[in-house]
């Protein structure tokens, strides 16, 4: 199993509550430094704050678009991934359009995702909870055509956050057998040590969670 340190190199410290506060957002940012996390998972209107405490460290900035299930216009995720990039944003953890998924609309997904993977470095959240095991292979699978460094099983606010671990990890062979090849971030629910361990044997290359300070302070006590 992986060392503190190199858990923590895959860790993205994520904040993306609405209700953060610009203090919160200052201590995530001093927690990623403190602990070497690999980056930071921010809503959009955080992001100048966030690379001014990050100024002068490796740790990536990563800005969350189009939560929580991607239905905004295309023009729209556009614009946002363009700001985002502007503002200066390393990687977007952009939601795929789960409507789009449940109507098969493939070609209108691919497009979607081409463009703003063309933008920034782009890991696509495919929502998970909401799919069908054949959704999510098959989403997966266009996340990796459009050109997508990673694909991302959720965010905190997916139905995957009250499922049971072992449905959670399940969900990481699906998204191997779709995209084999691409990085897979495993996200919400995460929170302990366990929960990580658990993650990184299921297949997960990167770990999204807000609680990457406790998992690392309990592995440190075993």
């Amino acid at each position: 199993m992986k060392k503190i340190k190199d858990i923590a190199k895959i860790i993205d410290h994520t904040n993306i509550r609405k209700d953060a506060t610009e203090k919160e957002i200052k201590k995530t940012c001093q927690e990623a430094k403190i602990y070497g996390f690999r980056s930071v998972c921010v809503n959009p209107e955080w992001v100048k704050l966030v690379k001014k405490e990050l100024k002068g460290t490796n740790i990536k900035i990563v800005c969350l678009i189009d939560p929580p299930i991607g239905d905004s216009p295309h023009k729209k995720r556009i614009e946002s991934s363009y700001k985002a990039k502007r503002d200066g944003v390393n990687e977007l953890d952009v939601v795929i359009s789960i409507p789009d998924v449940k109507h098969e609309r493939w070609e209108r997904i691919l497009k979607d995702l081409k463009e703003i993977c063309q933008i920034l470095p782009t890991k696509v959240i495919i929502g998970s909870g909401y799919l069908t095991d054949e959704e999510i292979k098959k989403a997966s699978q266009i996340v990796k055509e459009a050109g997508a460094i990673c694909v991302k099983t959720a965010t905190e606010k997916d139905p995957l956050e009250h499922r049971e671990l072992k449905e959670k990890f399940y969900h990481l062979k699906l998204m191997r057998e779709g995209a084999p090849g691409l990085l897979i971030k495993a996200a919400g629910g995460i929170r302990t040590i366990s929960d990580a361990e658990e993650a990184i044997k299921a297949g997960a290359d990167i770990i999204g969670t807000s609680s990457g300070v406790e998992i690392l302070k309990k592995s440190k006590k075993r």
